[in-house]
């Protein structure tokens, strides 16, 4: 009788231990992820830290994954600013992940030079959402 009531248990408490598990790998596989936020429209922030940062964090191997996401007035500075265009197509060659809000292109009327520079531009609240669930780092500038 005992040995009925025992198995049951044992199978939840396999599942539960597999499911804990299956969490855990998906929070270490993103725990070499640097996701920036990037909202301020100050070049010299974009250049002396922002920028500077995401970019050498890819290519000195400080992580594995680094996502930059242009957000609010930053997509404004980015769609008229050339050097710092310059900047972001050498940080997407060298492996850094650029991504834009939607929104906040639209607002800013820059939707189509944002995706014109083989940016992807799609809502960022449900994205930024999974990093942070996710375990990546995150930081905002």
């Amino acid at each position: 009788m005992k040995v009925k009531k025992i198995i049951p248990l044992l199978f939840v408490f396999m599942f539960l231990s597999l499911n804990i598990k299956a969490q855990s790998s998906t929070v270490e596989a993103n725990h070499d992820h640097l996701v920036i936020v990037w909202t301020s429209d100050d070049p010299y922030i974009a250049e002396r830290m922002v920028l500077m940062y995401a970019h050498a964090s890819k290519t000195a191997g400080w992580f594995d994954e680094v996502t930059l996401i242009i957000w609010g007035p930053s997509a404004k500075m980015v769609a008229e600013n050339l050097k710092i265009q310059e900047k972001l197509k050498a940080m997407q060659q060298d492996g850094v992940e650029i991504r834009a809000c939607i929104v906040c292109a639209n607002m800013y009327d820059v939707t189509e030079e944002l995706k014109a520079m083989g940016f992807d531009v799609q809502g960022m609240g449900k994205p930024l959402t999974e990093y942070l669930k996710g375990g990546a780092k995150v930081l905002t500038f």
